[in-house]
C-alpha cells in the first residue's frame, strides 16, 4: 500500500531530527483536528522554515524542488490545466517538450491527482517538488492573467480603444460614459459579473475601485473572496451602467446613493439593493442580493433546533405583544422577521411594515420606506401605521426611545409588533429597553420574547468526514462543552472540495438563543434586576445559551467547532 504525502513526511522528519518529537506529535493532532496538510501546519507553528521542508520532502521524495517565485511560466501552458483542477490538487503545470509537460505539485503522491492531470492533457507528466504557499501564489497570479485576457476579449477591441482613465472629475463627458455603458460588451460583463456571483451563491458583491484596477469580490457564506480585476480604463462605464440599472444619478459622484435593480436568474427573481459610496479612487458599489425564494421555505428550513424553533412558533401565535430579534449586523435578521411575516402573511391580517431600507417587497404586505430627509422618521411613521389599523407591525429597527415607547404601546393596544435591536444576547434586549427610558413594568408586559441570533456556516456535504472528538477541543470549547458532546460520537469536518470552493462550508444556518418572558421574569425585570441576573434565571428554566446551541449543531454534524468559536462567545 503506497504511503501518502503524510505518512512519508512524518518519516523523513524522524530520521532527520530537524523537527523536535512533541512539536511534530503537537502538529500531527492539529492536523487531525482541522485538516489541511501537516507541512503548513509546521511551518505555521514555527517547528520548520518553508526551505528545510522542501528540501527534506524532496529528499525523501527523489523528486526535485522548484522554487515556483523565480519561475516564469508561459501562459500557453497554463491554458491546458483548468484553474478548478489546479486549486482541489495544489498544482500548476510549468512548461512541455514534445509530450511529456512538466507539472509542479505539493502532494506528488496524490495518483488521483496525476490520472486526471493525464487524462485532461493527453501527457505525460514529470513532476517538481513546490511549496504550498509559491503554488497558491502561481494559481493566483497566473489564472488572473488569463481571466483579464477573457475580460480584454470581451471587452472588444473596437471599444478597448475608448480612454476612460481616471480624470478629473469636472472633465468627465458624463453623456459619453452613458453611451459607452449601454454598449455590448459592458452590459455582457456587468450581466457576467451578477451571474457569477448568484451561480457561487453570493449574498453581496463588491465592485471596489483601486488605484489602477476596478476589483469585484463576493461574499459567500459570509465571506469575503476576490472574483476577478476589470481593467481600470473599463471603470467608469461599469458603474455607470450600474447606476442606470439601479435608477439613480450618474453625474452624482460625490454623494452617496442608494437604489435596487430586480433581474431573472435561472426562472427566479432576484432583487438587488444597491448602495453607491464615493472614494479615493472613483464610486464603491455593494449590491446585495435579495432571494425572495429563499423566505418561502418557513422558519422549519432556517436550521433551528426543535425547541427553539417550537418557543418561537408559540410566541408569533400570540395575537399581540413584542417579539425583539437581537444580533449584529448581517446575523441574519431580517431574514428571521420576513420568514415571520410571510408565515402570518393570510388574507384576514393587516400587516404592515416601517423599514430602513426595505430589503424584500413582499406581495399582501404594506411596506413603508424611512426617510428622514421629509421627516419620515421610524417613531413619526410608526404613528401613521397604527392609524392603519394594523394586526401585525413590523419596525425595521429600534434605533431611539421614542420609537421603542410607541412600538410596545402599540404592543399593549392589540396589535404583534415586531423589530430589532443591537444587543449581543436575548436577555440584554430588556435591559437595554430600559438604557433607553422605557419604563420597566411596561417592558415587563409588552414583551413577549427575544431571541438572539447569529450565522454559522454549515458544513459542506460533499466533502465532509468523520474524525472522534479529543480532549483539546473539548477544553477549547469550554463551557457545556463536555456535557452537550459525547466522546464516543464522531463529529464531522471537512477537507475543502470544487463544490465548496475549497472553504469546507456549504451554506448559513441560523444559531439561536431564545428568551420566553414568564411571571417570575416580569417580576425580576420591574425590579430592575440586572441582565446577568435574568439570564442565569432563564438558563436555568430551560433556555438554551447561543454558544450551546451552536454546540448542538456542532454535535449533530451540523457545523464545525472553528464555526462555534467564531460566531459565540463562552458563556
Amino acid at each position: 500500500m503506497q504511503q501518502s504525502l503524510k505518512d512519508k513526511l512524518i518519516e523523513a522528519l524522524k530520521s532527520s531530527n530537524l523537527v523536535k518529537e512533541e512539536e511534530l506529535n503537537r502538529a500531527i493532532e492539529v492536523h487531525k483536528t482541522r485538516g489541511g496538510t501537516l507541512g503548513r501546519i509546521l511551518v505555521e507553528e514555527g517547528a520548520i522554515t518553508q526551505k528545510d521542508l522542501l528540501v527534506v520532502l524532496s529528499r525523501q521524495l527523489n523528486i526535485p524542488p522548484i522554487n515556483l517565485s523565480r519561475y516564469k511560466v508561459n501562459p500557453e501552458v497554463i491554458k491546458l490545466i483548468p484553474e478548478k483542477i489546479a486549486r482541489r490538487y495544489k498544482l500548476c503545470p510549468i512548461s512541455t517538450i514534445g509530450e511529456t509537460i512538466t507539472i509542479a505539485m505539493v502532494d506528488p503522491t496524490n495518483i488521483i491527482a496525476m490520472d486526471d492531470v493525464k487524462a485532461l492533457t493527453k501527457y505525460n507528466i514529470d513532476l517538481v517538488l513546490a511549496s504550498e504557499p509559491d503554488i497558491d501564489n502561481a494559481i493566483n497570479t497566473y489564472y488572473k492573467k488569463e481571466q483579464e485576457k477573457e475580460i480584454a476579449e470581451l471587452i472588444k477591441d473596437d471599444y478597448a480603444d475608448v480612454d476612460l482613465e481616471v480624470i478629473e472629475e469636472e472633465k468627465i463627458n458624463v453623456s459619453e460614459i452613458s453611451d459607452e455603458s449601454e454598449k455590448a460588451p459592458i452590459v455582457k460583463l456587468v450581466n457576467m459579473i451578477l451571474n457569477e456571483a448568484l451561480a457561487s451563491r453570493a449574498s453581496d458583491i463588491h465592485i471596489e475601485p483601486q488605484e489602477k484596477t476596478l476589483r469585484v469580490r463576493y461574499r459567500v457564506d459570509g465571506e469575503l473572496y476576490e472574483a476577478l480585476d476589470v481593467p481600470k480604463k473599463h471603470q467608469n462605464a461599469i458603474i455607470a451602467r450600474l447606476k442606470i440599472m439601479s435608477k439613480l444619478d450618474i453625474t452624482e459622484n460625490r454623494l452617496p446613493q442608494d437604489g435596487r435593480f430586480k433581474i431573472s436568474f435561472r426562472d427566479r427573481e432576484v432583487d438587488f439593493r444597491v448602495s453607491i459610496l464615493p472614494i479615493t479612487f472613483g464610486n464603491k458599489i455593494v449590491m446585495r442580493a435579495l432571494d425572495r425564494s429563499s423566505l418561502s421555505v418557513g422558519l422549519d428550513k432556517l436550521g433551528f433546533l426543535p425547541e427553539t424553533l417550537e418557543s418561537f412558533k408559540r410566541a408569533i401565535a400570540r395575537p399581540y405583544g413584542m417579539i425583539l430579534i437581537t444580533g449584529p449586523t448581517g446575523s441574519g435578521k431580517s431574514t428571521t422577521l420576513y420568514s415571520i411575516l410571510n408565515q402570518l402573511n393570510t388574507m384576514e391580517r393587516n400587516i404592515i411594515t416601517i423599514e430602513d431600507p426595505v430589503e424584500y417587497q413582499l406581495e399582501g404586505i404594506t411596506q413603508l420606506q424611512v426617510n428622514p430627509e421629509i421627516g419620515l422618521t421610524f417613531a413619526n411613521g410608526l404613528r401613521a401605521i397604527l392609524r392603519q389599523s394594523p394586526d401585525i407591525v413590523m419596525v425595521g429597527e429600534i434605533r431611539d426611545a421614542e420609537t421603542a415607547d410607541i412600538a410596545i404601546k402599540a404592543s399593549l393596544t392589540g396589535q404583534l409588533v415586531l423589530s430589532t435591536l443591537h444587543t449581543n444576547d436575548a436577555p440584554s434586549a430588556v435591559t437595554r429597553l430600559m438604557d433607553m427610558g422605557i419604563e420597566p413594568f411596561l417592558i415587563a408586559s409588552s414583551v413577549i420574547m427575544t431571541a438572539a441570533q447569529r450565522l454559522a456556516r454549515k458544513i459542506c456535504p460533499y466533502c465532509k468526514e468523520e474524525y472522534k472528538l479529543s480532549d483539546k477541543i473539548i477544553a477549547r470549547l469550554g463551557g457545556n462543552a463536555s456535557k452537550i458532546l459525547d466522546m464516543k460520537k464522531p463529529v464531522m469536518k471537512s477537507k475543502g472540495c470544487k463544490k465548496c470552493k475549497n472553504t469546507g462550508y456549504y451554506g448559513r444556518m441560523g444559531t439561536l438563543e431564545t428568551f420566553i418572558v414568564d411571571d417570575e421574569l416580569r417580576s425580576m425585570i420591574i425590579r430592575r434586576e440586572s441582565s446577568d441576573h435574568i439570564k442565569n434565571y432563564a438558563i436555568k428554566n430551560g433556555m438554551t445559551a447561543l454558544r450551546d446551541d451552536a454546540l448542538k449543531k456542532f454535535a449533530a454534524g451540523m457545523t464545525t467547532f472553528e464555526e462555534v468559536l467564531r460566531v459565540t462567545a463562552e458563556e
